[in-house]
C-alpha cells in the first residue's frame, strides 16, 4: 500500500501545483498575447489531466485481485495513460497551429514583467516536483512516477525556453515567441507519443526486458541441479510481470526433491527481482 499511497500523494501535489501554474500562465499569456506562454498554459492543463488520470488509474490499480480479475487491476494505470496521451496530443496540435500562424502573421504581443515572474515561479515549482518525484520513483522503482518526474524536468526546460523568448522580446525580437510556442507544442506531441507507445506495449503484453530476463537466468544458472530451461514466457501484470518456464532436473530425484528445487527458485526470484510478480515453474525429468 505504501507504493500506491506515494503515487497518490505525487498525483495530488501535481494537480494542485499545475492548477496554480495554469491559472497564472493563462491570465498573463492571454493579456500579453504570448503564444509561448499560452502554449505553456496548455502544457500545464495537460499536466493536470495527466495527474488526475494517474490518480484515478492508481486508485483502480491498487485494488487486489478478485474472481473476475485473477491478476489484479494493475493494467488500469496504462489504460488511463493511453487516454492521457491522446488528449495531450490533441491539445498540442491546436497550440501548434496557432503558434505557426503567429510566426508568419504579426500579432499584438505585449511584453510584461509578469511574463518573467511567471516563468521563474514555474521553474522553481517544477524543479521541486522533479526532485520529489524522482526520489520517490527511484525508491519504489515505479515507471509511472519516473515518467512524471521526467515530465516535470521537461517542463523546466520548456519554461526556460519561454523565459528566453520573453527576454528577447525586450530587444524587439518578438517572432521568437511563436517559434518557442511551436517548439513547446512539438515537445508535448513527442511526449504524448512516448506515453502512448509505453501504454500500448504493456496492454499488448510486451515481453519482459532483456536485462530483467538475464537476471532471472543468472539466478537459474546458480542451481547446478537444473540441467535445462525451456518455454520461457512473460506477461505484464500492471507495472510488474508474471513469468513462466520449464526446468529439467535429474529424473532420479523424488517428486518432493524436484519440486523443492522449483519452490526455492520461485522464492529466490521473488526476493531478488522486484519486477517479477509471480513465477510459474514446470518441472520435467531428464
Amino acid at each position: 500500500m505504501d507504493r500506491f499511497k506515494s503515487i497518490k500523494l505525487a498525483s495530488v501535489l501535481g494537480i494542485i501545483a499545475n492548477i496554480f501554474l495554469m491559472i497564472i500562465k493563462g491570465i498573463i499569456g492571454f493579456i500579453t498575447n504570448s503564444q509561448a506562454m499560452i502554449a505553456d498554459c496548455f502544457n500545464s492543463a495537460g499536466d493536470i489531466f495527466s495527474s488526475f488520470m494517474t490518480f484515478i488509474g492508481n486508485k483502480i490499480a491498487s485494488k487486489p485481485y478478485d474472481d473476475d480479475h485473477n491478476l489484479g487491476h494493475g493494467k488500469a494505470e496504462y489504460i488511463y495513460s493511453m487516454l492521457i496521451s491522446i488528449v495531450m496530443g490533441a491539445m498540442a496540435a491546436i497550440v501548434l497551429k496557432d503558434s505557426i500562424i503567429s510566426i508568419f502573421k504579426k500579432t499584438n504581443y505585449e511584453f510584461s514583467i509578469w511574463l518573467i515572474v511567471v516563468c521563474i515561479v514555474t521553474i522553481l515549482v517544477k524543479l521541486s516536483l522533479f526532485i520529489y518525484t524522482n526520489k520517490i520513483s527511484k525508491k519504489l522503482d515505479n515507471l509511472l512516477l519516473e515518467a512524471n518526474s521526467k515530465d516535470h524536468r521537461n517542463d523546466c526546460v520548456v519554461t526556460t525556453l519561454n523565459l528566453i523568448s520573453c527576454l528577447l522580446s525586450l530587444a524587439g525580437i518578438s517572432f521568437v515567441d511563436g517559434i518557442v510556442g511551436t517548439g513547446i507544442a512539438v515537445w508535448i506531441i513527442i511526449t504524448a507519443i512516448d506515453i502512448f507507445k509505453e501504454s500500448y506495449d504493456v496492454l499488448m503484453d510486451k515481453s519482459i526486458n532483456d536485462d530483467t530476463k538475464n537476471k532471472v537466468f543468472e539466478i537459474i544458472n546458480r542451481n547446478q541441479e537444473i540441467k535445462k530451461v525451456t518455454h520461457f514466457n512473460s506477461t505484464p501484470v500492471g507495472y510488474r510481470y508474471q513469468i513462466s518456464f520449464s526446468i529439467f532436473v535429474d529424473g532420479n530425484l523424488s517428486t518432493f526433491e524436484s519440486h523443492k528445487i522449483a519452490d526455492d527458485l520461485e522464492k529466490e526470484i521473488a526476493r531478488e527481482i522486484k519486477q517479477v510478480y509471480l513465477s510459474v515453474i514446470h518441472v520435467n525429468p531428464i
